[in-house]
């Protein structure tokens, strides 16, 4: 790891930490260097509507001195338009640090490159794509939402060992104590969430996060009065960024014939068979697997949409 992905992770730890706060802004996290690699100032973007990473890191510092020679590292594009908050471009500018270090562009129609162009018109040096893909990993809700004009879509379902949804049409209890308190923690990371009409009207889910802590996601359900279409289109207007679908069959197979899916989570309980039932999607060939882990007698495999 160079000296230059070395602090730029230390970004992505601190903008992690604004998390829950920043939506449907970015997270971000910024780090300042001194010229002999001491860390003098760090922050992240708390809180939608208040200071930005660049504002929090430059306010921590106690040696003002030291800037000039300093560098700055943040893990998305400094922004150069006045929104909640003035430009940070501006304000990495006033300060006159020697060099920025910049993780990733932001692709935000509002930003597409201005910050990052602004501060080489002053002639400070900047470099970027430093762990770009990490980056822009960590924002995937944001840029998905501002590049395809759609929110980030995870589909998800739990089975049996053989590949059933439910027993003979009736609701099946797939989950354990533990892994039914990841979906709700995956339900407090995420912005909205929709079921279909048959599972809405035959398990009346609350699709809450009442075994995790959080916000309880916006909740569809997908009908001939709500189709896809609607749903997406309300989740632009509401600046909802990620939608998690949780349907039954059907539900699932709409989205993934519709294309539109970034993420599969599936949850297989391995020790639990039915004689019939309905069957699970099948996962969409343009699938590669991320993650899997096992837990008692339940396997969470989560896959990625290749070139996401």
């Amino acid at each position: 790891m160079t000296t230059d992905e070395r602090y730029m992770a230390r970004c992505l730890q601190l903008a992690r930490c604004g998390r829950d706060g920043s939506r449907p802004n970015p997270m971000v996290g910024a780090v300042i260097v001194a010229a002999d690699g001491r860390i003098i100032g760090e922050g992240y973007h708390r809180k939608c509507g208040e200071a930005h990473a660049e504002v929090n890191a430059f306010a921590s510092v106690g040696e003002e001195e030291l800037l000039k020679e300093a560098t700055v590292y943040v893990s998305l594009e400094p922004c150069a338009h006045y929104g909640k908050t003035p430009p940070c471009a501006d304000l990495i500018v006033r300060k006159g640090v020697r060099r920025v270090v910049v993780g990733c562009v932001d692709t935000f129609s509002a930003v597409q490159g201005r910050g990052i162009g602004r501060i080489r018109q002053a002639g400070i040096e900047v470099t970027t794509g430093v762990l770009e893909a990490e980056c822009r990993w960590l924002n995937r809700r944001f840029f998905t939402f501002h590049e395809l004009h759609r929110p980030y879509i995870i589909l998800k379902w739990a089975q049996t060992a053989n590949g059933f949804i439910d027993d003979e049409g009736h609701s099946l209890a797939v989950s354990s104590p533990l892994t039914r308190m990841f979906v709700h923690q995956l339900r407090a990371e995420e912005d909205a969430i929709v079921v279909g009409h048959t599972t809405d009207r035959r398990e009346h889910p609350q699709l809450t996060v009442r075994h995790w802590s959080g916000r309880n996601p916006r909740r569809f359900v997908l009908s001939h009065d709500n189709p896809i279409d609607s749903i997406i289109e309300t989740c632009r207007q509401e600046q909802l960024q990620s939608l998690i679908v949780e349907g039954g069959r059907q539900a699932l197979t709409a989205f993934i014939d519709a294309g539109l899916y970034d993420e599969v989570r599936i949850e297989t309980a391995t020790a639990l068979r039915v004689a019939a039932g309905t069957r699970a999607p099948s996962l969409p060939a343009d699938m590669q697997l991320l993650q899997k882990k096992a837990f008692d007698n339940q396997v969470i495999e989560r896959y990625i949409r290749n070139g996401r």
